[in-house]
């Protein structure tokens, strides 16, 4: 082919309109780029939005899980000494479907025989009593501790209305690939609910997985004093708490420790300065459907 014929062929080639592109390629470089954005730069609130019906969900199964209950519980006194120490741990299982505690240790140590079979025979009472109950009166207790669960989660939905949310870093924690969130009393909030009324007072941070949406943990801090209840409790500023979970047999995650510093004040004298933590262990699972057998130990 001669030099003129090949220079005639090109510019040819060259002045065709460019092919479209098909519309399934654009879609799918656009969904690219969003999530390609997404993940550099995901809304804070809406990861707290997702993290609180994940903590539905998760409630659902949590259920089906029984655990030891270890609290320790100090009493200081102004100068920050110990005045008394109290240890409990607990047994907790759903009996009939609403949780029963179970006292099974005082001070890391079995309890005495005689008290050991005291918390046997009220367990067996309970069992007995649930089970005799008619549709209506089982209805009605199981109602009135999903009451109390359904006050807890309308608060949850509070948080996401009281708060300016902010990612503030990354971090992994056992595994875990976590946002780390700064949350900060959103100005003009107004609380809804008698529970969410602290809620204006604190401040906190929140570690949220990346894959579940849960919370891995939660540190919060009462930033001015706050009242409530009926018998004038007063908390005052500086009252630390700290939520830690894990993960449990890779469906579901329960709390693993949660720890409370606070001073607070009753009535208009009475001041008690306590520290309180609670750890969670010896997860299993329980089917909701099952019956529990008291035996004799």
């Amino acid at each position: 082919m001669s030099r003129e014929k090949c220079i005639q062929r090109l510019r040819k080639s060259n002045s065709r309109p460019p092919r479209r592109v098909d519309s399934s390629v654009r879609v799918g470089i656009a969904a690219l780029i969003a999530s390609v954005a997404l993940g550099q730069t995901p809304d804070a609130h809406e990861i707290v939005k997702r993290s609180v019906a994940a903590g539905e969900e998760n409630w659902k199964m949590a259920r089906n899980y029984t655990f030891l209950e270890r609290t320790e519980e100090l009493r200081l006194d102004s100068a920050g000494k110990v005045r008394s120490k109290e240890v409990k741990t607990f047994d907790v299982t759903l009996l009939e479907g609403s949780p029963y505690k179970r006292l099974v240790e005082r001070d890391d140590h079995a309890l005495p025989p005689e008290e050991d079979k005291k918390e046997q025979e009220k367990l067996q009472r309970s069992i007995a009593e649930r089970m005799k109950e008619t549709p209506a009166e089982r209805e009605r207790r199981i109602a009135d501790y999903e009451k109390r669960r359904n006050r807890e989660q309308g608060t949850m939905h509070e948080i996401e209305e009281a708060f300016d949310f902010r990612i503030v870093g990354e971090e992994r924690i056992e595994g875990s690939e976590v946002w780390v969130i700064q949350a900060n009393p959103r100005r003009g909030y107004q609380a809804r609910s008698r529970d969410a009324r602290i809620l204006p007072h604190v401040r906190g941070r929140l570690w949220i997985d990346k894959q579940t949406f849960h919370w891995v943990k939660a540190d919060a801090e009462v930033i001015d004093p706050v009242s409530w209840g009926l018998f004038l409790v007063r908390l005052e500023k500086g009252a630390h708490i700290v939520l830690d979970a894990a993960r449990v047999n890779d469906e579901v995650w329960l709390p693993r420790r949660i720890s409370v510093t606070a001073s607070a004040r009753i009535g208009v004298f009475k001041v008690i300065r306590v520290q309180e933590d609670t750890q969670y262990r010896n997860f299993h699972k329980f089917q909701t459907d099952s019956r529990i057998v008291a035996t004799e130990h």
